[in-house]
């Protein structure tokens, strides 16, 4: 066959089909397996946090539904051809590949079409290989040692000998499948299987090997007038057991009567309707249907093929979004219930914040104040115990030789004894021994002696066995012998024993231990305070960026899936980290803006997968610009680095360009009405914006305005101190980063300086500096836009409240939308009024 015949419009339909969906199962496989980790690490990390809180149940993929998408993506495509007959399978088969593979017509014999006949074809199996040729092998087994007619020369047909069963064959060769190993540019892609006659093996038993780890593509030659009853049972077998779309093909010497065999396919609905429902229960969309012939295959074969990969994909890659959405809002819901626990329930977690406050505040003082009492504390416990301390010294008893090693036994045993003496403090130290003075309620002498001998060895403590006490200070116990200095081995008589404990105590110096336990302390203290200060939203925020990145990711390849990557127009306009481009239509939707974004760092990628997030989980707005989806481009600048397109809803231009052409009173006045509005609405969802600006607010062409750019968009409860927006925007409380929504109202104070104003001139009070960090100063210290001459009073008033020092002080939106209304009302009906004034005196 020629080379033009192979590279057919079907073969390069096909293949591009099927490498599509080879490409996406790659991502949709990654976030899967991203997935179910994150699920595991959860449950085995935070299992405790699970048990106590009941809506973590929900962070996981329940069984059926793992399930399905283990299946889509571990399973890869294959075309399955089946047929009334060996010569419409043969001819399908040969019309797929573009070359005469297998023998046609009077080559065939037999009657596999009839009922009983007697033609015994063997299950075919199409494969890729640099090289062309024939084995027989047992189905996902072996292959076996037998010579086929193809082995004794050249062929460009199968030779019919080795298609048919003999009668002699044992009966593993009878089971066997031909491999035909092909290098074929469609077999790269994906698999073809040729069933066998039925004669040779019920259809049921010839697809038990497909009903898993594969996608079909099921096809039915059809070359006859109607179906048998044993077709159509074998048809109703196969639905049964792969529930997928068939699509029949009609053989050119196929029915004279196409009108009648869609007939009846159509009354036992096998073609006109989904076959069946997909395994996680949502109905196939895909359809079967009665194609065209074999000449003009691919105005059908093609379709068909990329429908049902592409359902297929689309189906799990929506499914696993659902999942990681439904956990991202339980995560985010979690971060709201600890807010609102936080300022609805003082008697809990405000009330154990402050007293913990108080302790640290109080435990900083006494170490501060105390280390010369300490030092004194010290002297008073070493004189106090030093008796017993050497008695007990005396009274060890050793066997062995009078060698160096026994002496560093015993040296080292009687260390031992004063930090097994400490160590059983610990053992009686419980949350009842605190007092309100934070002072333990123990035995004095044991606590200053456990306090001096962990600062005297620098350790930790604890009342383990003397074992581990063992391994843990020996090399500080070979430093306190290496200090003791004798010519012979001294006897190990009661007055050594003494004399080596008593060199050991007094060798501690007081005024250095009370430096050091005051040191660790202060330094424990405060790491503990600021765990403790941290801990109420960093492990679910750190949750959320995680399964955020994953749930952008499958819902930009179900999009992708859907409509294709977007094709960027002329450059509209462009910002600190991305290029927003004209964007003719996409998924159905005209005109659109595309919003390509490469972001530098993880940070920037948890940012746009959360704005992504929120965009589409909110309800729509009229005040906030829709955002149509997202789609991953992991090919941008020739697949040197990954962006990020978002496709949104194009409006006419900006309030920065808006202002620059010049707008009526009335036209900001209701820019400004919109704006709070769209805020307001962000506010009740429990989202701060924090970068309200002028670029930030896009106009229509009648002049309405809605928001844009929820990118530095968080929830309130979730807010971690970060520093984002634009300078002279900022609220002066945002370089604390402790705020809240009152943010944003101060920054609709400054848009609202502009709107009045009228211009996109800087304020001169932020003109005058040179530098971001000046600007920020000045904010720090009051600095705010001057009033200018053309400024009504009622709207310089309510800019000073809204950009208050003070964010308690600033009003509520609730209050400045009547507000706004109330002055618009006024200052229009007076522009109306010496208009008409004007008019009537002409």
């Amino acid at each position: 066959m020629e080379k033009a015949q192979k590279n057919s419009p079907l073969v390069r339909d096909l293949t591009r089909a099927f490498s599509h969906f080879n490409k996406h199962n790659v991502f949709l496989k990654k976030n899967l397996k991203e997935t179910l980790t994150f699920f595991r690490e959860i449950r085995q990390n935070h299992s405790n946090t699970c048990s106590s809180t009941p809506g973590l149940s929900c962070i996981s993929l329940p069984r059926h539904e793992e399930d399905y998408l283990q299946n889509v993506v571990g399973s890869a495509p294959y075309i399955l051809i089946l047929g009334q007959d060996c010569s419409a399978r043969y001819q399908l088969l040969n019309c797929l590949l573009g070359e005469r593979l297998l023998p046609l017509g009077s080559e065939v014999g037999g009657a596999c079409g009839l009922e009983g006949g007697a033609c015994r074809r063997r299950k075919l199996c199409f494969t890729h290989g640099r090289q062309t040729r024939l084995s027989l092998a047992l189905p996902g087994q072996y292959e076996l040692v037998h010579q086929l007619a193809a082995h004794c020369g050249r062929w460009d047909t199968v030779p019919c000998e080795d298609l048919e069963i003999q009668e002699c064959e044992d009966p593993a060769q009878r089971l066997a499948e031909l491999e035909v190993t092909l290098h074929h540019a469609l077999l790269q892609e994906v698999k073809i299987m040729v069933l066998p006659c039925r004669g040779v093996q019920p259809v049921e038993e010839a697809l038990e090997d497909c009903k898993r780890g594969i996608l079909p593509i099921i096809l039915y030659a059809i070359s006859k007038d109607a179906l048998s009853a044993e077709q159509v049972s074998d048809l109703q077998k196969v639905r049964e057991m792969l529930p997928f779309p068939v699509c029949f093909v009609r053989a050119p010497s196929g029915p004279s009567d196409p009108g009648a065999l869609h007939r009846q396919l159509l009354s036992l609905e096998l073609v006109g309707a989904a076959a069946g429902n997909c395994a996680c229960g949502a109905p196939a969309q895909t359809q079967s249907i009665l194609g065209e012939s074999l000449e003009r295959l691919q105005r059908v074969l093609g379709p068909f093929t990329r429908q049902l990969l592409q359902n297929q994909q689309v189906e799990a890659a929506t499914l696993l979004n659902a999942v990681q959405c439904r956990c991202l809002d339980l995560f985010i819901n979690q971060a709201f219930d600890m807010q609102r626990d936080l300022q609805i329930t003082p008697r809990r977690l405000e009330y154990t914040r402050e007293k913990e406050g108080e302790l640290f505040s109080s435990l900083m003082a006494i170490a501060n104040r105390k280390q010369e009492e300490m030092k004194d504390m010290i002297v008073e416990t070493l004189s106090g115990m030093k008796e017993q301390l050497l008695e007990d010294a005396a009274n060890l008893h050793f066997s062995g030789q009078n060698t160096d090693y026994t002496l560093t036994i015993t040296v080292f045993s009687i260390i031992t004894v004063l930090l097994k003496c400490a160590g059983n403090v610990l053992k009686v130290l419980t949350h009842k021994s605190l007092h309100h003075n934070f002072i333990f309620k123990i035995n004095k002498q044991q606590l200053k002696l456990l306090f001096i001998l962990n600062a005297a060895y620098n350790v930790e403590v604890t009342f383990h066995s003397g074992s581990s006490v063992t391994r843990l200070f020996w090399e500080q116990i070979k430093q306190i012998i290496h200090r003791i200095t004798w010519v012979n081995p001294p006897s190990v008589s009661a007055e050594w024993k003494r004399k080596v404990a008593q060199d050991a105590i007094e060798s501690l110096s007081a005024a250095k231990l009370a430096k050091s336990i005051c040191s660790q302390f202060r330094t424990r203290l405060n790491s503990s305070h600021e765990a403790f200060a941290a801990s109420l939203r960093q492990v679910i925020l750190q949750r959320v960026l995680l399964l955020g990145a994953l749930a952008d990711s499958s819902r930009s390849l179900r999009d992708i899936l859907l409509h294709g990557k977007p094709k960027m127009g002329r450059e509209l306009g462009r910002g600190q980290y991305g290029v927003v481009y004209l964007c003719d239509s996409w998924g159905g939707r005209h005109p659109c803006a595309l919003k390509s974004v490469v972001p530098p760092d993880d940070k920037h990628w948890n940012d746009l997968a959360l704005e992504f997030h929120y965009t589409r989980s909110l309800p729509k707005h009229d005040r906030l610009v829709n955002l149509h989806g997202s789609v991953i481009d992991h090919s941008y600048s020739g697949g040197s680095s990954i962006a990020v397109l978002l496709i949104m809803e194009r409006l006419h231009r900006d309030l920065y360009t808006g202002l620059k052409a010049g707008l009526s009173l009335k036209e900001r006045l209701q820019i400004a009405l919109d704006v709070v509005e769209g805020i307001r609405f962000l506010h009740s969802q429990g989202l701060l914006h924090r970068d309200i600006k002028l670029k930030n607010v896009l106009l229509d062409r009648q002049n309405r305005a809605k928001i844009t750019d929820l990118g530095f968009c968080k929830p309130e409860a979730m807010i971690s101190g970060s520093i984002v927006g634009t300078p002279i925007h900022m609220a002066p409380e945002l370089f604390t980063g402790k705020y809240d929504n009152s943010v944003d109202v101060y920054a609709f104070g400054i848009l609202f300086w502009y709107l009045c104003s009228g211009s996109v001139k800087l304020p001169e009070a932020f003109e005058k500096c040179s530098s971001k960090d000046q600007l920020w100063t000045n904010v720090k210290k009051g600095s705010r836009p001057e009033r200018l001459a053309t400024f009504d009073e009622e709207c310089w008033q309510l800019m000073e409240a809204c950009w208050n020092r003070d964010p308690s002080q600033r009003p509520l939106l609730g209050i400045v939308q009547p507000s706004l209304q109330s002055i618009m009302d006024r200052l229009c009906d007076n522009s109306d009024q010496k208009s008409g004034n004007l008019e009537d005196s002409n």
